[in-house]
């Protein structure tokens, strides 16, 4: 039996050590020390509560611990009909025999049951995903859920307050009604707890059927377009910001760069008061004083004595405007009379008979008598605007 030692700040229990390396989750480190697979240099360990400064020595199933690595965490969108266990006695599917072969050795954050569909997070850090499914944390869970049967808006609203089923106390619950239609309906929800089946015992306790259920983001990883059953890994930068979130700390910022700062906002116009149209004189609003003369910087200008003579007017240099010559290529223009037009609208005039101008007017003058009287053709001879 390997020797328990005093606790100190730089031992940790061998579960949590081994569980941060990946090897697999604490009760699982704990169920396999009381199969006796877990020794050091060679001596069976008996109690998960041994304190250990690191891994060194320390072997499972007769292979070497590895050092912990930096932690992964990956987004894996879990279909329906999977089991979130490494193995299960009924020989029911589970995640482990979808995930691909060349994942490392994954722990999943939290469980989600068989139905239950959407993001499940998977970890190489035992310590990661204690921290990521504690309560004490908050980090929140969204889901969308199709139910069957008669809620409201206002009913979902109290569950803002907690709620009590069978002697079980939930916390608050955001929970808003997406969409109807008929008796079905969708209805998204955020907690922060995550308790075993709750999110189906408290629709139940509303009087619904829970249809599907979608766990649709865990904290700032949302499922998004991941298609059902493939995996992805979050980048390290968004999980070093991560955890430093967890811990109360600030995220990094990044530099900011001096080329493009933005201006500071300028204050808003005061409101200009409304004046009824025609108001007599003592309502209108009192004239807003001129605005004083702006301060000039600088030095202040020499003052010209009053007595001093007029400055002389700038002499013009160049001679004067009719003598100066032109610049660029003269233009050759003929004269107006000599232009010969052509085109379409020439020829057709010079066929009716008139060049350059207008068609000649065909059948009498203006003012020549006709048949019908003189002038433009009155009746019987007549002119036009006399009649009787």
């Amino acid at each position: 039996m390997a020797p328990l030692k005093e606790s100190t700040k730089d031992t940790q229990r061998i579960a949590k050590l081994m569980a941060r390396a990946g090897v697999a989750s604490r009760r699982e480190i704990e169920r396999m020390i009381a199969e006796g697979r877990i020794a050091i240099d060679g001596k069976t360990v008996e109690t998960p509560a041994t304190l250990l400064a690191s891994l060194h020595g320390v072997t499972v199933d007769g292979q070497p611990v590895k050092a912990p690595a930096p932690a992964r965490l990956f987004r894996y969108h879990k279909p329906a009909g999977l089991l979130t266990a490494e193995r299960d006695p009924k020989g029911r599917p589970t995640i482990y025999d979808r995930l691909p072969k060349d994942l490392p050795r994954v722990m999943p954050v939290g469980r989600l049951d068989l139905n239950t569909e959407g993001l499940l997070l998977l970890t190489t850090d035992g310590e990661l995903k204690r921290q990521l499914e504690l309560p004490a944390t908050g980090v929140e869970r969204s889901y969308r859920a199709r139910v069957f049967g008669e809620i409201s808006q206002a009913q979902l609203e109290e569950l803002i307050h907690g709620i009590e089923i069978e002697g079980v106390r939930y916390g608050a619950i955001d929970a808003n009604l997406e969409r109807r239609t008929g008796r079905n309906a969708w209805v998204e929800m955020r907690l922060r707890e995550g308790k075993n089946r709750e999110v189906r015992r408290v629709l139940e306790h509303l009087g619904l059927q829970v249809s599907r259920l979608i766990r649709t983001a865990y904290g700032p990883f949302p499922v998004a377009d991941l298609a059902p059953g493939a995996v992805e890994e979050v980048r390290q930068h968004d999980l070093v910001e991560f955890r430093r979130m967890l811990s109360g700390l600030k995220p990094m910022a990044a530099p900011e760069s001096s080329e493009h700062r933005p201006r500071p906002a300028r204050p808003p116009a005061p409101k200009r008061a409304f004046v009824r149209r025609n108001a007599p004189r003592d309502e209108r609003p009192a004239v807003a004083p001129a605005r004083p003369p702006r301060a000039r910087t600088g030095p202040p200008r020499e003052e010209r004595p009053a007595d001093a003579p007029p400055r002389p007017s700038r002499a013009r240099t160049g001679p004067p405007r009719e003598e100066r010559a032109r610049t660029g290529p003269a233009r050759n223009v003929p004269p107006r009379e000599d232009r010969v037009r052509s085109g379409p609208r020439r020829e057709e005039r010079e066929r009716r008979g008139k060049p350059g101008g207008r068609p000649q007017r065909s059948g009498p003058a203006r003012g020549t008598p006709t048949r019908g009287g003189p002038g433009r053709g009155g009746p019987k001879g007549r002119p036009p605007g006399k009649r009787g």
